[in-house]
């Protein structure tokens, strides 16, 4: 056996033969993309090379002509049977669509476009459909309503296997190397720092990373401009009135916030901020700032308000509730010593650069 990598990043598994200086490949065995596949496809090479031994003895020969089996065909089995059985194990069988099947299982082993998904099967050493049924495969997703199916049996497992009273949400930019914008496809903010068309993608997951949401947005979509749609087209499939919301700093707006809030759900939102706010006045007033590493700071913050001047008057601050704060929400401040050691280092580099600029030892980048 040996591992070799191959152009795609992943690593192929082989049974080689070695006669006379020269090497001979007996079986492609599959090609993987972690440690998982791997172990599994250099288990199912050893059990090959063993009945291979077991059975039949290779007898040296002065000839070139090949002696002992001959490989005629061989396939990943082990590896497809994994994939098709959670396929089925999820629900998503209930698309009668081998082809659909096929496609989305070459996506998992390898993420490529639909025409290289073929190269992908055949690698595996798979019969598969011709690029055209694919395409047609393709057309009848969106007529077939293949997502609505498919998120209603993730929402099956996820509601008999999991918790769904906590969704995370986060956003993803996807592009194309085309020439040109089309309705979809539109050239915006790239993650990857692009300029190629791309699109929007917003993902709902429940509190262990099982996909329970997905939604495809124009390229120039802003991130903040998306979660409202996901979580009313999530409510609105399930019937659901009452989960928590996680997002991150790029969801954070006034708008999202006050949607999640006239929607009844509950919310977290995380963020960084580069400067004290003023619901921690009162705590520097009373306690300085001074802080330890990890600690945690509980405060209540006015949504559409400054905060209330009367609140530095006391050391305490009270304990937010909905009912006897309706108008305010709950922060909760946590001072990293990592994270202000970093910045500090940032602002002094930047202080030193701005200097030396000033001083005339290094050119400015541009007129400031």
């Amino acid at each position: 056996m040996r591992k070799v990598k191959t152009a795609s990043g992943g690593t192929a598994v082989q049974i080689v033969e070695k006669r006379n200086g020269r090497r001979r490949i007996l079986e492609h065995v599959g090609s993987a993309h972690d440690e998982t596949e791997l172990a599994v496809l250099l288990s199912a090479a050893q059990q090959r090379v063993h009945g291979v031994q077991d059975e039949m003895l290779l007898v040296e020969q002065p000839r070139r002509e090949p002696v002992g089996p001959i490989v005629e065909h061989a396939s990943s089995e082990v590896l497809w049977r994994v994939l098709t059985d959670a396929y089925a194990r999820l629900g998503f069988d209930q698309i009668d669509d081998e082809v659909f099947a096929s496609l989305v299982a070459a996506r998992i082993i390898e993420p490529t476009s639909m025409v290289d998904s073929l190269r992908v099967l055949d690698d595996l050493g798979l019969e598969h459909a011709s690029r055209r049924t694919m395409v047609r495969t393709l057309t009848r997703v969106g007529a077939g309503k293949y997502r609505d199916q498919i998120a209603a049996a993730c929402f099956a497992h996820a509601a008999t296997a999991g918790d769904i009273s906590l969704c995370l949400y986060d956003v993803t930019t996807l592009y194309f190397e085309a020439a040109k914008e089309d309705e979809l496809r539109k050239v915006g903010y790239s993650k990857e720092r692009r300029v190629d068309p791309q699109v929007v993608v917003g993902l709902l997951v429940d509190r262990r990373g099982f996909p329970l949401e997905i939604g495809c947005f124009e390229g120039y979509k802003a991130e903040t401009a998306t979660l409202i749609p996901i979580i009313e087209g999530f409510q609105a499939r399930h019937g659901l009135t009452d989960f928590v919301v996680v997002a991150d700093a790029g969801m954070l707006s006034a708008a999202n916030l006050k949607s999640l809030d006239e929607a009844g759900l509950r919310f977290i939102v995380g963020s960084r901020v580069t400067k004290a706010p003023g619901d921690l006045a009162s705590h520097f007033r009373w306690h300085g700032d001074a802080f330890t590493d990890a600690q945690i700071i509980d405060t209540i913050t006015l949504r559409r308000t400054k905060p209330d001047p009367a609140r530095l008057d006391t050391c305490d601050e009270p304990v937010w509730n909905p009912q006897a704060h309706p108008l305010a929400g709950r922060a909760e401040w946590q001072y990293s010593r990592k994270r202000a050691d970093r910045d500090q280092h940032t602002l002094t580099a930047q202080q030193n650069r701005a200097q030396a600029t000033i001083d005339g030892h290094h050119p400015p980048l541009k007129a400031r």
